[in-house]
């Protein structure tokens, strides 16, 4: 029973080897930027999920440190947090004493950085997202090219044969490039959902911040 499956599952990824490889050449890029796409999307939902971890006592104790003047106490907590909410804040102590104008803006210059380097490799996903299917509907193009060149040379002795290279192309290269452009598509978007939850904390880090520099 067991060898059974064993043997059914074997075919059934040797069908699949097979019917890729009847893609022609369009499914080696379409491949590739399902690889990158893979790649960028998992080191970047790692990184966006470290950025999004907040202590929860973070600002409490910065509050704490700035109101009984304990300013290198503060700046040692940012510091000990590799967040971009504390990189902005550790920018923020740093400049306390210049006008609060001047500060607001130090502390949106760090946190546009820290949003720049969040998206960074983001326009690549979204251009796996729209380039795999254009790549796919190449590949439908050429292969009804080859289709319909077979049919012309075959002649009066046309056979479902002569046409099955030219169909398969066409088709396996549309399904290939739509479950890639579309599984880049979704995890663009989720990406994109994550670092927009990341800057409204870091906005309301930075509100708070300026409200505590208003009335200390």
């Amino acid at each position: 029973m067991n060898l059974t499956l064993l043997q059914a599952a074997s075919q059934q990824q040797l069908d699949f080897i097979d019917l890729a490889i009847k893609g022609g050449w369009v499914m080696i890029p379409i491949l590739l930027l399902s690889i990158v796409a893979v790649f960028i999307f998992g080191e970047r939902f790692m990184a966006i999920h470290r950025a999004a971890k907040v202590d929860d006592h973070f600002m409490s104790n910065i509050r704490e440190y700035i109101t009984s003047n304990r300013t290198d106490a503060a700046i040692a907590m940012c510091q000990a947090n590799a967040t971009p909410q504390a990189r902005m804040i550790e920018k923020g102590i740093k400049r306390m004493g210049a006008p609060l104008s001047d500060i607001q803006t130090a502390i949106e210059n760090v946190g546009g950085l820290e949003v720049s380097r969040l998206e960074k490799g983001l326009a690549i996903l979204a251009t796996v997202a729209g380039g795999a299917p254009m790549l796919g509907f190449l590949g439908t193009v050429t292969g009804m090219v080859r289709a319909f060149f077979n049919m012309s040379v075959a002649g009066n002795n046309l056979d479902i044969q002569v046409l099955s290279s030219g169909i398969y192309e066409a088709m396996v290269t549309t399904v290939a490039g739509l479950i890639v452009g579309i599984m880049a598509y979704f995890g663009y978007n989720g990406l994109v959902a994550q670092i927009q939850r990341v800057v409204f904390r870091l906005e309301a880090s930075t509100i708070e911040f300026m409200d505590l520099l208003h009335s200390k």
